[in-house]
């Protein structure tokens, strides 16, 4: 019943504390209002706040929960699936029905997304509405019910799901590439094992939300609201769960191979080593590294025709593919690799020549022009997805839950800066001596086995 009070006496709070609203981004005297600053604050509960007031027709308001595949058991998983799946769901403050028009009347929208360490709820609509939406999110993340009969009826769309998600090849091979890396954590898929379908109940949900939706894992951002009132909010309304709940468990690589042979004339293939931690200096040397082999192309059906990977594999082979580096960092660890796509034939003869490239750059071969230009590319792309609001709101949120802290652009590009031409031989070196996973799916008569590199 608390809750429920807390979340229905939340509306007639917030609107008296938003008025009066920004009309047309203008000052008393008609001049326009320029956006403010980035505010971060950290509460002494381990909650972080972070807003950036723009005075855009648009708000936006992420809360950025450290709570995802990584943190399931053996015992519990795929139950961060359907909880991403149940953000409609009936709360102790309002029903499935208004929850969903509500927020269609204010023509809002509310999404729900997964990495493998986080969860990100949130909300973007017209600024004079956003109370509206600040009232659902809160009640989808604070005050959850879980509903016997509405779980059970959730459960055929995780099935669906996945299937539409595992109808890209990519989306398979990597999530095989994770499960066959790490011994846990980072191991568990981000989709709910086949097995596990129509058996996650509205317990097992209530028991993650209860241990891992506690203030000391939370970032609430905002980008369009006032940090004052953000910050009211949260201390009034988030303050519900103290400690750090369950631990969440380190990550242990283990290496491997899986080979997932059927009769697709393509080849997928990811042959990565771990590599480095988010944030770190040898991070920022990775990431350098992956911009130098080639990131791929950042335009639909775009060629990477200038990177060292495609230009060292065009030499011997005839057959269309595509090549990348592969790059992913996380709290505790990361993987960096090569990923192809090629012909079943000429897959053998990719992987290959791809690994061979990185092999010759970890024994010297790299320039300081290569270099500087990967660095170049680096920035840029760091920059163009922070340009758009909700590029800005993930990258705030991200950091906020891994340093509990915000690193800003121009001290970003700096880390990038200070990576030195041995820096990014030395990730090579890492990758070449390390011991690999591999994932590949298709048909794999040609494809080489791990050991055959």
């Amino acid at each position: 019943m608390k809750l429920i009070t807390r979340a229905g006496s939340f509306s007639r709070f917030y609107s008296l504390k938003v008025a009066p609203k920004v009309k047309a981004a203008a000052g008393p005297t008609g001049t326009p209002l320029r956006p403010q600053d980035l505010e971060f604050t950290k509460l002494p509960n381990g909650l972080v706040i972070a807003s950036l007031e723009n005075y855009a027709p648009i708000s936006r308001i992420g809360l950025f929960i450290k709570a995802s595949s990584r943190n399931e058991d053996f015992s519990n998983l795929g139950t961060s699936h359907l909880l991403r799946l149940a953000s409609n769901l009936t709360t102790k403050g309002a029903s499935s029905f208004k929850i969903t028009r509500g927020i269609e009347a204010v023509g809002g929208k509310l999404s729900v997304t997964a990495t493998r360490e986080n969860l990100a709820y949130r909300v973007e609509c017209m600024r004079d509405d956003i109370e509206i939406l600040m009232e659902f999110l809160l009640n989808v993340t604070t005050a959850p019910e879980f509903r016997r009969w509405e779980v059970a009826a959730l459960q055929s769309q995780l099935k669906i799901d996945k299937a539409a998600a595992f109808q890209n090849p990519q989306a398979r091979v990597i999530e095989n590439l994770h499960a066959i890396a790490y011994k846990n954590a980072l191991g568990n898929s981000l989709y709910c094992p086949d097995y596990r379908i129509g058996k996650v109940t509205s317990e097992e949900l209530h028991f993650f939300v209860q241990n891992h939706f506690t203030s000391a894992r939370m970032a609430l951002i905002g980008i369009g609201v006032s940090h004052p009132i953000l910050k009211q909010v949260a201390e009034q309304f988030l303050n519900m769960r103290g400690g750090l709940g369950l631990s969440i468990p380190k990550a242990k690589y283990l290496g491997g191979e899986i080979r997932e042979q059927n009769g697709d004339s393509l080849v997928h293939a990811a042959l990565v080593a771990e590599s480095a931690a988010i944030g770190s200096t040898e991070a920022n040397a990775f990431s350098v590294l992956q911009h130098v082999l080639g990131a791929g192309p950042h335009v639909k059906r775009g060629s990477s025709s200038t990177s060292l990977l495609h230009q060292a594999v065009a030499k011997g082979s005839q057959q269309p593919f595509d090549v990348s580096a592969f790059n992913a960092s996380y709290s505790d660890s990361g993987l960096f690799g090569i990923y192809t796509i090629s012909q079943a034939a000429a897959a053998g003869d990719v992987i290959k020549t791809a690994y061979n490239q990185v092999k010759a750059i970890s024994q010297g071969t790299l320039t300081s022009t290569d270099v500087q230009n990967a660095k170049k590319k680096l920035k840029a792309g760091y920059l163009m997805s922070v340009e758009s609001s909700e590029g800005f709101l993930d990258e705030v949120g991200s950091q906020s839950l891994i340093a509990g802290s915000y690193v800003p652009p121009p001290a970003t590009l700096q880390q990038i800066d200070t990576v030195t031409d041995s820096d990014v031989i030395n990730a090579a070196k890492k990758f070449i001596s390390g011991k690999k996973s591999m994932s590949a799916s298709g048909n794999l008569a040609t494809t080489p086995f791990v050991d055959e590199l």
